[in-house]
């Protein structure tokens, strides 16, 4: 298995930010490849993903650690993928956001084509850091409008 770390400082309160981290129906706003999404149940989600231009079902488990303000997710259905959304919180209106990414190459590689080796980890850089940053432009627009 392969991992990716990333972070991103928000403008938002933790609360704010943990609040949009929940809510499936907005990842298709700010995580790159997925069309559709919707909570089933409280620790499950559906997405629509768009793979290497197949379109492709994936079921998502949700775990949270509230103390830790920590949300894990794993695939139960499709890629096996894994990681983990921490809060950490700067003060009172300033959050980081960190994102921890598991996977295996050579899956990524099956499921949503592209690169491999060097390139393709290049690439999975590049996307989770253009999530994040789209994540951060969505929820701290949805804070101003609160």
């Amino acid at each position: 298995m392969s991992t990716l770390e990333e972070h991103i400082d928000l403008g938002v309160s933790l609360e704010t930010a943990w609040d949009c981290l929940h809510r499936a129906e907005i990842y298709p706003r700010f995580v790159n490849g997925v069309r559709d999404a919707r909570p089933e149940g409280e620790r499950r989600a559906h997405l629509d993903i768009d793979a290497d231009g197949r379109a492709q079902e994936v079921e998502v488990e949700i775990v949270d650690r509230k103390k830790e303000n920590v949300m894990a997710w794993q695939t139960t259905s499709g890629p096996d993928l894994a990681g983990t959304f921490s809060l950490l919180p700067i003060d009172r209106e300033h959050t980081r956001l960190q994102a921890r990414f598991e996977y295996d190459p050579g899956t990524i590689k099956e499921a949503f084509g592209g690169p491999h080796g060097f390139a393709q980890v290049t690439a999975i850089e590049r996307g989770v850091r253009s999530d994040l940053q789209q994540f951060k432009e969505l929820v701290e627009a949805q804070g101003k409008a609160k």
